[in-house]
């Protein structure tokens, strides 16, 4: 991942976000991995959840792993850039995070497994951060689509909280939302660490489990 010195730790307004662009990134037509559909539409009885868990290749991995995920991309989400680049994103001048479109069948996976691998694959407690990747881009984030999501994941949010404080860990910094527009990322970061078996990833659990 790319580092910069002068990481803002603020989410920036919509008048001081960059303009970013009307077209949208090119996308390979399949998901590297199992050979699905990246983008949409989708077909009927799917559902989708948006993530942010920190570096947005790793946190792919884990849920394009799970038995039930129909595919995943990676992209950007919650900021105001239009159709962001990558290193406009990294320049913390977007207000965008590093997420991951997770496409999953809920008759295969319930929706409480993929917030069990939310929760337990990062440190939720470290605002903007993960690690060592320092930046609004990589704050942890659950972005639902629908109102059943929003209640599940406020719910998970509570109990992994208590969990955490018997542990004598921190307040939760996730920030729950309803889905915004999701862009995605460019070619080469689309399941990034398959093409790149040895790439970078700083993503660590707490050692908690939901």
């Amino acid at each position: 991942m790319l580092f910069f010195s002068d990481k803002k730790s603020e989410i920036p307004s919509a008048p001081e976000a960059l303009s970013g662009r009307d077209n949208a990134m090119f996308i390979p037509e399949h998901h590297h991995v199992n050979g699905t559909p990246l983008a949409g539409p989708f077909a009927d009885g799917l559902e989708q959840i948006i993530i942010g868990i920190g570096c947005f290749w790793g946190a792919e991995q884990i849920f394009w792993q799970l038995p039930g995920v129909f595919t995943t991309a990676v992209g950007y989400a919650a900021g105001h850039t239009p159709n962001p680049t990558y290193e406009e994103v990294c320049s913390g001048q977007t207000g965008h995070n590093e997420v991951v479109l997770v496409v999953y069948d809920p008759n295969q996976i319930e929706f409480g497994a993929i917030l069990k691998a939310f929760w337990e694959g990062h440190n939720p407690t470290q605002g903007m951060r993960q690690g060592n990747d320092k930046g609004t881009q990589y704050r942890s984030g659950i972005y639902c689509q629908t109102k059943d999501q929003l209640k599940a994941a406020e719910a998970s949010r509570t109990v992994f909280q208590k969990n955490l404080k018997a542990a004598g860990l921190g307040k939760i910094t996730t920030e729950i939302l309803d889905a915004p527009t999701f862009y995605y990322a460019e070619d080469y970061h689309q399941q990034y660490l398959a093409k790149n078996p040895n790439g970078y990833c700083g993503l660590g659990g707490t050692g908690i489990t939901l």
